[in-house]
């Protein structure tokens, strides 16, 4: 992960995707060992949709509760926190999410998609325990958020790098534009979060398809793995899942499956896909052909996006007919209500709707628009029958734009129209100078942040160096004093390094420490910071870890370095290391203490045998 990409400031942004206040509450709560369903469900309370929606859930054939569940805390004690948590966490994210500004990006697949891998996941975890189901399904939803991250907080530059790439050439073109790539940027934000550690390595392995050992999150990464692969074939055309199969029927196979119960379990998991969908509002029924990704959007075609509400279905006819063979696309609606729903759904351009309407009129309709951050810049014009000052003169309050006394004229219409065009013209150019700025923005950010990470790593070993691990260091001291956490430091030293420089060379040198280093950071866990000091030393800095931890990551570095050693090196010792460990709690002693007295435990390894672990002694 680039260590240098700053999250915080990215968030400061408010472009990043993230649960609404009242989901990342639940989430906060569902995670203290104490919390209590009515905790929750008084959470749950404060936000009157998400309490229709769970109790509609609760009764919902998916859920089978045997009676009538009439109250939310009733909703919470049956379905259980965890379920709750990801009822809200799924309703906060996609309804904030589930359209936006990147055209390259599919907003209505990637959902779909990652609503089947958590279906999916939820349903191989129930089947070969390794995590609890409900919380699996989370991560199963959340598994590929760093790419809707991307899309949504650099729209224009992040179509530009789909345009250009597929596969794994994508995160390649990532981390040029972005300085990181979606799984990193995926991890950072589930840390983020608060997501279990467990959980975070489990995705890592996944992302990079290295599990080979038998660890709960090996195999809870195996499981993600497969669970991914049904996403993609839930989502895939008929000749895509035909090219899945061999690489889904393998991957099976490793969970004790054949063909045949492979086949029965994914469409038991596509029928909960798609109840799940109906509940949270995804898209099902959507499939992508993944042979040939779309090279060029369509051009826009002239004329407007109209939508004409209107109760009169002769008036509806005529106009919607009139309007259409002036060079616009027309949606009709009967009221008020259907029309706020396609607006929601579709988002013309420009509406034009009858005053007097039932159940809600043209007026009501005006209003609940312009209340909406995703309907401010509709262009609104008004059919009525009345030229009263009063009247007109609350239909502008209300939002209108422009209106058109009944009898309606075509040519007096049309004219309005194209003065509405001009506008929505200008709005366009506006809203394309915005997404230009933010685009030049992305990219002197990204440009920046590649720098500064350049300044901050090491060249030969990709690490962090020696700046970057002090300030970090310090930021972590400063943490743990603030949370009263504990605090650890390993100092690292190559054994017998120069002799490795005077018999072989540098350029062998060169070759040990890249090694060294790469079995560090695979060694590390997720939290852990791998930094190369200078020379053959490195230090590890491990946050909320105190020194019994601190020692068990130590011996399994120490064990990793011995027993893998370098191949084709005619070396003379073999790579060994030897660690000093020093732990520290609510930042006392001091980081830079802290730093000394791992040497001081170094110095005594290295005295010794060295290829061993020493404990400071804190006096």
């Amino acid at each position: 992960m680039n260590t240098e990409f700053n999250l915080n400031e990215l968030k400061a942004t408010e472009r990043l995707p993230s649960p609404s206040g009242t989901a990342l509450a639940i989430m906060q709560l569902v995670q203290q060992k104490d919390a209590t369903a009515q905790q929750v469900s008084q959470l749950v309370k404060v936000d009157p949709a998400l309490s229709g929606r769970i109790l509609r859930f609760a009764n919902s054939a998916a859920f089978g509760a045997r009676r009538p569940i009439a109250d939310v805390q009733s909703a919470v004690m049956m379905m259980g926190m965890q379920a709750v948590r990801n009822f809200a966490l799924s309703l906060s994210l996609i309804s904030d999410n589930g359209k936006g500004h990147c055209p390259a990006f599919n907003y209505e697949i990637y959902w779909s998609r990652s609503l089947a891998m958590s279906v999916a996941i939820a349903a191989i975890t129930a089947r070969e325990r390794t995590v609890v189901p409900e919380e699996s399904f989370t991560i199963g939803l959340l598994a590929d958020i760093g790419s809707l991250a991307l899309a949504t907080a650099w729209s224009e530059v992040y179509g530009e790098c789909l345009g250009k790439a597929e596969g794994k050439q994508l995160l390649a073109l990532e981390r040029e534009r972005f300085a990181i790539d979606h799984n990193a940027l995926t991890l950072m934000l589930l840390e983020d979060w608060g997501f279990p550690a467990i959980f975070l390595d489990a995705l890592r392995l996944s992302f990079e398809m290295k599990v080979a050992g038998i660890s709960r999150t090996d195999q809870f990464a195996r499981q993600l793995v497969l669970a991914r692969l049904i996403g993609e074939y839930c989502v895939s055309d008929d000749v895509q899942r035909t090219v899945l199969l061999p690489d889904l029927i393998a991957e099976a196979g490793l969970h004790e499956m054949d063909e045949q119960a492979l086949l029965a379990f994914v469409d038991n998991a596509i029928e909960v896909w798609h109840e799940w969908g109906k509940l949270i509002d995804v898209k099902t029924d959507v499939r992508q052909s993944l042979l040939k990704p779309d090279t060029a959007l369509e051009p826009a075609l002239p004329g407007l996006d109209i939508l004409l509400v209107d109760d009169d279905p002769m008036m509806l006819a005529r106009l919607s007919k009139q309007l259409v063979a002036s060079g616009n696309r027309v949606a009709v609606c009967r009221n008020g209500e259907s029309a706020l729903k396609h607006v929601i759904e579709c988002g013309p351009q420009l509406v034009i709707t009858d005053w007097r309407m039932k159940p809600m009129d043209g007026l009501a309709l005006c209003k609940a628009l312009r209340a909406s951050s995703f309907s401010k810049n509709i262009y609104l014009i008004m059919l009525t029958s009345t030229e009263d000052e009063d009247a007109l003169v609350e239909a502008f309050d209300a939002g209108i734009d422009d209106y058109v006394t009944k009898p309606i004229s075509l040519r007096v219409l049309l004219a309005r129209l194209r003065a509405a065009q001009r506008i929505i013209m200008l709005q366009n150019e506006l809203e394309k100078e915005s997404r230009d700025i933010q685009r030049y923005t992305a990219e002197l950010a990204a440009a920046n942040r590649r720098l500064k990470s350049m300044a901050n790593t090491d060249v030969l070993t990709g690490l962090p160096n020696r700046r970057y691990a002090l300030n970090r260091l310090e930021q972590e001291s400063a943490t743990a004093l603030r949370a009263n956490q504990a605090l650890s430091v390993l100092m690292v030293d190559l054994d017998h390094f120069k002799s490795v420089n005077d018999t072989l060379g540098h350029d062998v040198g060169d070759q040990v420490l890249v090694h060294a280093a790469g079995l560090m950071r695979a060694t590390a866990r997720t939290n852990d910071i791998v930094c190369r000091l200078g020379g053959e030393e490195f230090l590890v800095i491990a946050p909320n870890t105190d020194s019994a931890t601190a020692m068990l990551l130590a011996e399994r570095i120490r064990r990793s370095i011995e027993k893998a050693q370098p191949k084709g090196l005619a070396l003379r010792y073999p790579v060994t290391v030897s660690i000093g460990v020093a732990g520290a709690v609510g930042a006392k002693p001091s980081w830079k203490d802290l730093i000394k007295w791992a040497d001081d435990a170094l110095y005594l390894v290295k005295q010794g045998k060295r290829n061993g672990v020493r404990l400071a002694s804190q006096n």
